[in-house]
Protein backbone atom coordinates (compact mmCIF):
# COMPACT_ATOMS: atom_id res chain seq x y z
CA UNK A 1 0.00 0.00 0.00
CA UNK A 2 1.62 3.45 -0.74
CA UNK A 3 1.77 5.89 1.61
CA UNK A 4 0.56 9.15 1.97
CA UNK A 5 2.99 11.35 0.73
CA UNK A 6 3.24 8.95 -2.68
CA UNK A 7 -0.54 8.61 -2.63
CA UNK A 8 -0.08 13.14 -2.49
CA UNK A 9 2.70 12.68 -5.03
CA UNK A 10 0.26 11.22 -7.65
CA UNK A 11 -2.24 13.44 -7.05
CA UNK A 12 0.19 16.53 -8.26
CA UNK A 13 1.70 14.21 -10.82
CA UNK A 14 -2.03 13.65 -12.44
CA UNK A 15 -2.82 17.27 -11.82
CA UNK A 16 0.16 18.40 -13.56
CA UNK A 17 -0.67 16.35 -16.56
CA UNK A 18 -3.73 17.87 -16.54
CA UNK A 19 -3.03 21.38 -16.72
CA UNK A 20 -0.65 19.94 -19.32
CA UNK A 21 -3.35 18.81 -21.78
CA UNK A 22 -5.60 21.81 -21.16
CA UNK A 23 -2.68 24.35 -21.87
CA UNK A 24 -1.85 23.02 -24.69
CA UNK A 25 -5.01 22.98 -26.07
CA UNK A 26 -7.13 25.82 -24.63
CA UNK A 27 -10.63 25.72 -24.82
CA UNK A 28 -13.15 28.85 -24.62
CA UNK A 29 -15.93 28.64 -21.53
CA UNK A 30 -19.11 27.94 -23.05
CA UNK A 31 -23.16 27.56 -21.85
CA UNK A 32 -25.10 24.37 -22.92
CA UNK A 33 -28.93 24.30 -21.90
CA UNK A 34 -28.53 26.23 -18.82
CA UNK A 35 -24.71 24.38 -17.97
CA UNK A 36 -21.64 26.28 -17.50
CA UNK A 37 -18.69 25.34 -18.41
CA UNK A 38 -15.63 28.03 -17.39
CA UNK A 39 -11.95 26.08 -18.44
CA UNK A 40 -10.51 29.14 -17.11
CA UNK A 41 -11.88 28.23 -13.00
CA UNK A 42 -11.41 24.27 -14.13
CA UNK A 43 -7.54 25.45 -14.49
CA UNK A 44 -7.63 27.50 -10.97
CA UNK A 45 -8.80 24.51 -9.65
CA UNK A 46 -6.12 22.31 -10.74
CA UNK A 47 -3.58 24.90 -9.66
CA UNK A 48 -5.36 25.01 -6.16
CA UNK A 49 -5.11 21.06 -6.05
CA UNK A 50 -1.30 21.47 -7.37
CA UNK A 51 -0.77 23.78 -4.39
CA UNK A 52 -2.69 21.96 -2.12
CA UNK A 53 -0.34 19.06 -2.95
CA UNK A 54 2.72 21.03 -2.46
CA UNK A 55 1.60 21.91 1.05
CA UNK A 56 0.97 18.69 1.99
CA UNK A 57 4.40 17.25 0.93
CA UNK A 58 6.26 19.95 2.41
CA UNK A 59 4.56 19.76 5.84
CA UNK A 60 5.73 15.75 5.67
CA UNK A 61 9.12 16.09 5.07
CA UNK A 62 11.21 16.19 7.97
CA UNK A 63 12.59 19.41 9.18
CA UNK A 64 15.26 20.83 11.69
CA UNK A 65 15.68 23.97 14.04
CA UNK A 66 18.67 26.02 13.14
CA UNK A 67 20.36 27.46 16.49
CA UNK A 68 22.95 29.16 17.48
CA UNK A 69 25.02 27.87 20.62
CA UNK A 70 27.11 30.62 22.88
CA UNK A 71 30.40 29.67 24.84
CA UNK A 72 30.14 30.63 28.44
Amino acid sequence: MASDAEMIGQIKSQTLSLIADLTAQPKPSYAVDGQQVSWADYLRRLQQTVDWCDQQLAAAEPFEFQTEGGSS
